[in-house]
């Protein structure tokens, strides 16, 4: 197996982060904390419901978001595989340090301007996973290589137009080192990525020719192949997967990768990283150094959703071992109840991720009590306001609390400038995680 050294940020830039003052920009955190630090404020041990969070508020929970994070880190342990989630899920250094605790390898980011956040924080291992053709922002790179001599990057190419801005760019910046390039194979039809193994092998040519670029490896996103985990699904996404190994080993007989020590050959949405270990950690042909890397990000929180449908360590699980938990949830309120089957909450487009499945109301919480919710169904959200039907059994009244199992945690965060998280009771606030979008 390959040696993984795990990643990390700057402790310092971490802790500075527990000093910033808690003010009227986060929304749904007490007035009470208004003028305290992060770090004193999380000290404070809070109720969520009894200490003035406002609804609706989206938290974590701290018990089931440490069994993810231990669970992937031994997942990927196991199988040899370096693991660089892809930190936009949550754009939380707090939460990538806890992730470089339990032996993360790096971070996986999908542009610049988070590409800049990871380096204010010290992040030392980054994949970019886009082709990175913006002059302003190869030159701000180009920096921060000839600054810092542990940074280590990679981006992607998939067109030789790309590599030719990229050469342009970084030959006026004049980096002390070459930039690390992956081919990144792609699908018809799909996201990016070179479409067929010819384009691929163009592209590697271009790169290899650059003075200012280094060809490193390959990647992909197997996410762009199928849209569920069925038979056929998962067939497409092993075919793709071996297309992309073949892919490396054909680049190595080239002769692209002389002189690498380590190739790195990454794939790994959150839906089929068990076709990414089947496929990428066989054993690769003699001399050929090979660094598999896994970038799954939304299992860090898993979700109701889409995740717990199609996660190999979801309801239906394919791979051995513990399951993922749903680690987050919002508490929206009841504030109208207009017709008898009818209750309007207060978490709509603006609260709540919507682009996959609608939040489903899963407890109900009254008189100082939380209890199971059934019966009850989202139909439709605005922006503020989300419809829930009422089964002929459902009690819901107006000031109630309703938790909702939310779906797709990448479209989660973004509309959470800070994030409670909660200790095993679901109530105690233990910590709060500061987002950068």
């Amino acid at each position: 197996m390959p040696q993984i050294t795990p990643g990390r940020l700057d402790p310092a830039a971490l802790d500075a982060l527990l000093d910033e003052r808690i003010d009227w920009r986060f929304k749904a955190i007490p007035a009470s904390l208004s003028g305290s630090s992060i770090r004193d404020a999380r000290d404070r041990r809070l109720n969520l419901f009894r200490d003035g969070f406002l609804p609706p508020v989206t938290v974590l929970d701290e018990p089931a978001l440490t069994h993810n994070i231990a669970t992937m880190a031994d997942l990927c342990a196991r199988h040899g595989f370096a693991h660089a989630p892809h930190g936009k899920t949550t754009m939380a250094p707090q939460l990538f340090a806890r992730q470089f605790a339990h032996g993360a390898w790096g971070q996986t980011a999908a542009n610049a301007s988070q590409l800049r956040i990871y380096r204010a924080f010290g992040v030392n291992r980054v994949i970019l996973a886009n082709e990175l053709v913006d002059a302003a922002a190869l030159r701000w790179l180009a920096g921060e290589l000839d600054r810092d001599a542990g940074f280590e990057f990679w981006c992607w190419a998939d067109t030789e137009r790309g590599v030719e801005l990229m050469t342009a760019a970084l030959r006026e910046a004049a980096p002390s080192r070459p930039v690390d390039v992956l081919i990144e194979l792609g699908v018809p039809g799909g996201r990016t990525g070179c479409r067929d193994r010819a384009a691929a092998l163009a592209v590697a040519e271009a790169v290899a020719a650059s003075p200012v670029l280094r060809l490193t490896g390959v990647a992909s996103y197997e996410g762009a192949v199928a849209g569920d985990a069925t038979t056929d699904g998962l067939a497409a996404v092993h075919s793709h997967l071996t297309g992309l190994r073949a892919l490396a080993v054909d680049l190595a007989e080239r002769g692209h990768f002389a002189g690498v020590d380590q190739v790195v050959v990454t794939a790994g949405g959150s839906a089929f990283f068990d076709q990414v270990v089947d496929v990428l950690g066989a054993p690769w042909p003699d001399g050929l150094p090979v660094l598999p890397v896994l970038r799954s990000g939304a299992y860090l929180t898993h979700d109701e959703g889409f995740y717990e449908r199609n996660s190999p360590l979801g309801a239906r699980p394919r791979l051995d071992g513990a399951r993922l938990r749903p680690a987050v949830r919002a508490w929206a309120q009841v504030n109208s109840r207009p017709e008898p089957r009818l209750a309007f909450i207060t978490a709509g487009k603006r609260d709540v991720p919507y682009d996959i499945d609608l939040p489903v109301p899963e407890l109900r919480r009254a008189g100082g009590v939380t209890a199971p919710l059934t019966g009850c169904v989202v139909t439709k959200v605005n922006d503020q306001h989300g419809f829930v039907r009422l089964g002929a059994d459902a009690a819901l009244a107006v000031g109630d609390w309703v938790g909702l199992g939310l779906s797709h945690p990448c479209t989660t965060f973004d509309k959470v400038p800070m994030v409670p998280m909660v200790g095993a009771d679901g109530e105690t606030v233990v910590d709060l995680i500061r987002t950068f979008f």
